[in-house]
């Protein structure tokens, strides 16, 4: 099945989420702002629903083979398989992602895609606990039309006060 999300999709599926899409900046590009606001958004719907082996392959294909993932935490991850495993492992069936409303912000490279900035947060399945919080770096590049990620930070990871059911 194919969908396709035009902007007024990403920002009614955000507003059932309880998030906002931010204004871009001056600099920024509102066409890759949305661009990347809607990869971001596919990449972690399938993320939340990981446990289906068909939703962690459609995850893994917004990475490129050879990203690298640095986790404060976890340490350093060199390749998209590792990657991959990693979260299927620690993750699915376990956590889901948030972004948090508002800490989205996309900014350009030139000829080769963009560097996404935000904070999110990770909620349980089991007791829909939203407690961990960080704030994540994603490098983007866009290969014939396809936004992959290259690089992941995710880092500064704390505890999301107050900690407690999920209104989203």
């Amino acid at each position: 099945m194919h969908i396709l999300f035009t902007l007024s999709t990403v920002i009614a599926a955000s507003a059932a989420l309880g998030l906002s899409i931010p204004a871009a900046a001056a600099d920024e590009d509102p066409s890759l702002l949305q661009a990347i606001t809607k990869a971001d958004f596919e990449a972690f719907d399938a993320f939340n629903r990981c446990k289906d082996p068909a939703q962690l392959q459609k995850h893994a294909s917004y990475f490129s083979p050879t990203v690298e993932f640095y986790h404060d935490n976890g340490g350093v991850t060199w390749n998209r398989d590792a990657m991959i495993a990693n979260t299927k492992k620690y993750v699915c069936g376990n956590y889901r992602r948030e972004l948090i409303a508002g800490s989205l912000r996309v900014f350009p490279i030139k000829d080769f895609g963009a560097i996404e900035q935000g904070t999110h947060r990770f909620c349980s399945f089991e007791d829909n606990k939203c407690e961990g919080m960080a704030d994540f770096t994603t490098i983007w590049q866009n290969v014939d039309g396809k936004w992959q990620m290259t690089r992941v930070l995710s880092y500064g990871h704390r505890a999301n006060k107050p900690s407690g059911p999920s209104t989203q």
